[in-house]
């Protein structure tokens, strides 16, 4: 199954009262297909505040993301935590769904070693049919996929690519060691183009909601030997894929620039808070 070079991880959007908004939930992801031009969209990841997301919440995101975006890209949906159980139960209601494939993020506080890490991902998958991609974000959890245990997991049947976020040292041995067809995805906007070098398939990207056009002719670019013309594309979205992430955290700043490019997908939930002035004003000066 080909999930594209470019996937975007999608906010949620919220009404007034901090609901799921299902007509801009629709009318965001024809966005995303039609103007960013993603190629997959992950649905209830970090980017779409799941740690606030009730398990009724993101299995119905789930089936009405399958549904709305009715084939014309595939629909990832994240299920991943740090209960291996729990995990596995709502992967096995994510299949049923109708999903393309499943997100799972690397346990976060219980810190398990590498054989933990292994056992819990292995556990997961080998519970469903549907394709899952880990995702290694140790800023975020706490602990990071070797890449000695993400090429252990990659021999596992239905394991069939990686989102990382850690180094090119490390990024470049799980390319280096990886079976053929195994998807490498940088998981930080700005390492997007230097892990397409070293030999990295593409990009799950935040920037993607406001970029994704440009994002898009970049990987295009790179990929057909364009590498001058990818590396000027790359430099000038360097200042987006950094600003959207500072000062305000992940996803507060992509939902205040959605708003301020005229495609308002609401607030967040605590312990998230909107933006202050200040950076509102930052971000909309990287507009």
């Amino acid at each position: 199954m080909d999930f594209g070079r470019l996937v975007t991880a999608m906010v949620t959007p919220f009404d007034a009262n901090g609901q799921i908004d299902w007509e801009t939930t629709g009318q965001l992801i024809d966005y995303l297909i039609d103007e960013q031009k993603s190629d997959s969209i992950v649905l209830s990841g970090t980017t779409g505040e799941s740690p606030t997301l009730s398990d009724e919440e993101k299995l119905e995101l789930f089936r009405f993301g399958v549904q709305h975006a009715g084939g014309r890209c595939k629909i990832i949906a994240g299920t991943g935590s740090n209960n291996t159980a729990h995990s596995i139960h709502l992967t096995q209601a994510a299949q049923k769904t109708g999903v393309d494939a499943v997100l799972l993020v690397a346990p976060y506080y219980n810190r398990p070693n590498q054989e933990g890490l292994y056992q819990h991902f292995k556990a997961i998958a080998e519970a469903v049919d549907v394709p899952a991609i880990l995702y290694n974000v140790p800023s975020r959890t706490g602990v990071s996929i070797s890449p000695e245990t993400t090429l252990r997991l990659a021999e596992v049947d239905n394991i069939i690519g990686t989102k990382d976020c850690t180094s090119l040292d490390e990024i470049t041995q799980v390319i280096n060691g990886a079976p053929e067809g195994f998807l490498v995805y940088s998981g930080d906007d700005s390492a997007a183009l230097p892990v397409l070098a070293i030999g990295g398939y593409g990009i799950i990207s935040v920037a993607s909601h406001i970029v994704g056009k440009e994002m898009k002719q970049m990987v295009e670019s790179f990929v057909g030997g364009d590498v001058k013309g990818a590396a000027k594309l790359h430099q000038r979205l360097h200042p987006i894929f950094k600003g959207l992430f500072h000062p305000a955290p992940n996803p507060v700043g992509v939902k205040y620039a959605l708003e301020a490019r005229g495609v308002p997908v609401g607030g967040v939930r605590l312990p998230l808070v909107w933006v202050t002035e200040e950076e509102g004003e930052a971000i909309k000066s990287l507009l």
